[in-house]
């Protein structure tokens, strides 16, 4: 069903709003009305048979006019009315169906146009509300009948009733400006002034400021305040689909700078780079406006996705994705690309990061900033607290994983579409293969994995997701309660590919605590428990055994605070033996290396490299670990070897080489025939 007051059928909702030159109806609707004799039935019959009826009927039945003969190519219905033939109720009835309103006055007769004030809108406003945004244009018929014009009288009634569109003065008998005034009709509707400009202020619109600020914003490619002539003529070729001329560009800036000084800006030895400021783009647009060229600033709005009421569009801020069960979401290269773009243009003093003002100045176009005060303890930044690089790609990235909506919206005010000439954020992000079928082949494209670090409550949870940013255990108590973040990510090594860890903290409260599907889905599992607490194992076990035991989803048994004294778990068998039972990899050790004379304290990455690297090839759940574990039988006779003789090292280091790459050999294909049996 058509969502934009069209009447019929229509295929408006196949059509993206906010692309076109034209406004979003279907259709013109066009109602004439006004007070007895003033030749509503003559401008419509002189407009259809080119001449001036001699028997004019009381009323003249609806006409519809095809759009390949109107200038905005858009269908049009003239609708006239009559006292004589149709009731209030009936009146009532078209003022709703109708676009745009024509109050008919005889320039002749003052009456009638006393009658636009005292009862015509008033009328109008009866019926529509006070409010409407239906546009009125008033017309002016029997000008062949004087030699002075009405629009003296008119110009107050215009300036007082913001809803007045416009004004035409005609001839039904000499034809004299009919094709005008239904060209206007039609203008009001589909190019209205309203939503742009307030005539007795002689100013712009509050929303249209807002509105044109950000097409400026986002066209200010290096962000120096001014549209330079490169960037005016990407901004008229997105826009009007031809490049600007270099003269006309000249013309254009000398105009505005001969009205607004400071709506121009010089650049010494370098005229190209010099150019036109936010207040020279805005004063431009007035102008426009103010000559009747409208429809020049509505064009430049909707190719930024602005609809009649100057809010971008619901279609253009989300449009449609389909992310089956199984498949997650991620950024594309061209996503990235114009990440990159926006994080260059803002970092104004270069150092690779973010600070407060910048990020606010980057957002400026959006109605908010997306992230509040969690960000900068959800992804690296600099010692100043500042987002760098890698940290604003990850947030941007994990944004994607969690809520795939909200970058789509984003990326609309941030103008991708205009930066990048994509057809919409769908550029932006792609949705992965069924993990189910990445299981099937043994192989995965994703870029972006999610990890669940479950515990009991207490057990280092959040140091452990603190610790993936580097970290350490004293400075995450220093992050505010309020602010810590349920998840974190950050760029890891798998194999010499960069790829995303997500970790998501989920606490067990008790030994009964359900997991709900969400909280289950995922690539690897990261059971964490304290070393130093009796107790916290048993809550780890449970939910392995419960949730895991069967799952084909990697598991890693993690004992944190481990520079305390470990004490021994209050559970039927110790965690290392647990393990082992279950054929999962042995217990890993974090804590935070403490700080030394000259060293600052530090956290290992060697486990948060694993967990990305067992997420990346689950059908190898031991087997990784295992490659990326020095066995220690290994490291013994490395070190007795260094105490032999070199002609008898050189001879046991080949013999000790082709028994490891045996011993992996046989290793490997186990574990392969293993999966395959598994699968």
């Amino acid at each position: 069903m058509c969502q934009k007051n069209c009447r019929g059928d229509c295929d408006c909702e196949s059509q993206p709003m906010g692309g076109g030159q034209r406004g979003t109806k279907c259709d013109v609707r066009i109602l004439l009305v006004g007070e007895p004799g003033v030749g509503k039935t003559s401008l419509i019959l002189s407009l259809v048979g080119e001449e001036f009826p001699e028997d004019v009927p009381p009323r003249a039945e609806e006409i519809t006019i095809p759009a390949d003969v109107t200038p905005e190519k858009v269908p049009t219905h003239i609708v006239d009315f009559s006292n004589q033939e149709q009731s209030a109720e009936e009146l009532s009835e078209e003022i709703l169906k109708s676009n745009v309103i024509c109050i008919v006055y005889s320039v002749v007769d003052d009456d009638t146009i006393d009658r636009i004030t005292d009862y015509w809108l008033p009328l109008i406003r009866r019926v529509l509300g006070e409010e409407h945004s239906t546009p009125v244009v008033l017309v002016g018929n029997k000008v062949d009948l004087v030699e002075y014009s009405s629009l003296e009288l008119i110009l107050p009634i215009m300036n007082q009733n913001q809803e007045v569109e416009t004004c035409v003065e005609c001839s039904a008998k000499t034809l004299k400006n009919i094709s005008e005034l239904f060209y206007y009709a039609q203008k009001a509707v589909l190019h209205p002034t309203g939503p742009l400009y307030v005539p007795h202020e002689r100013e712009l619109t509050d929303k249209c400021k807002q509105a044109l600020t950000r097409v400026f914003r986002i066209c200010d490619f290096n962000n120096d305040g001014a549209l330079n002539d490169f960037e005016l003529d990407r901004f008229q070729q997105k826009c009007f689909n031809t490049p600007l001329e270099p003269q006309a560009l000249q013309d254009l800036k000398a105009l505005v700078s001969r009205q607004l000084p400071e709506g121009v800006r010089e650049k010494e030895g370098d005229p190209k780079q010099g150019g036109l400021t936010l207040a020279g783009f805005l004063f431009l647009h007035k102008l426009f406006i103010q000559r009747g060229r409208h429809e020049t600033t509505w064009t430049i709005l909707r190719k930024f996705g602005y609809d009649d009421s100057l809010y971008l569009s619901r279609e253009y801020l989300f449009p449609k994705i389909r992310v089956p069960a199984g498949t997650t979401t991620e950024l594309t290269e061209k996503g990235h690309n114009f990440l990159k773009m926006l994080f260059e243009k803002h970092d104004l003093d270069k150092d690779e990061a973010l600070c407060p003002n910048e990020l606010e100045q980057l957002f400026s176009v959006c109605p908010v900033v997306p992230w509040g005060p969690e960000l900068i303890y959800t992804v690296a930044t600099n010692e100043r607290r500042f987002l760098t690089k890698s940290g604003y790609l990850a947030m941007w990235t994990l944004t994607a994983a969690l809520d795939v909506t909200k970058v789509m919206e984003y990326f609309a005010y941030l103008g991708f579409m205009s930066v990048t000439n994509a057809e919409s954020q769908l550029d932006a992000v792609t949705v992965t293969r069924d993990k189910q079928l990445d299981l099937q082949l043994k192989q995965t494209m994703r870029n972006v994995f999610h990890c669940r670090i479950i515990g009991p409550q207490g057990a280092g949870k959040t140091s452990f997701l603190q610790g993936f940013l580097g970290r350490t255990a004293q400075e995450t108590d220093e992050i505010p309660r309020a602010h810590l973040p349920r998840y974190t990510i950050s760029s890891v090594p798998v194999y010499s590919q960069e790829k995303f860890l997500v970790l998501h903290e989920i606490d067990i409260f008790s030994m009964h605590d359900v997991l709900t599907p969400p909280e289950l889905h995922c690539d690897v599992v990261c059971l964490l428990y304290d070393a130093s607490n009796s107790k916290s194992f048993e809550y780890i076990a449970r939910i392995y055994k419960k949730y895991f035991e069967k799952s084909r989803v990697p598991v890693l048994v993690v004992a944190s605070k481990c520079d305390r004294s470990p004490v021994k778990q209050d559970y039927s068998v110790q965690p290392e033996e647990f393990c082992n039972l279950h054929k999962l990899p042995p217990p890993q050790m974090f804590t935070t290396t403490p700080a030394t004379a000259g060293e600052p304290a530090k956290v290992s990455r060697d486990i948060y490299i694993r967990l990305a690297t067992m997420a990346a090839y689950p059908n190898l759940k031991r087997l990784v670990h295992v490659l990326q574990s020095r066995p220690s039988w290994i490291g013994e006779y490395t070190n007795q070897m260094m105490e032999l003789p070199p002609e008898v090292t050189a001879w046991m280091k080949v013999g000790l080489g082709a028994a490891a790459v045996t011993v992996m050999g046989l290793l490997l294909m186990r574990t392969l025939k293993n999966a395959n049996t598994a699968n």
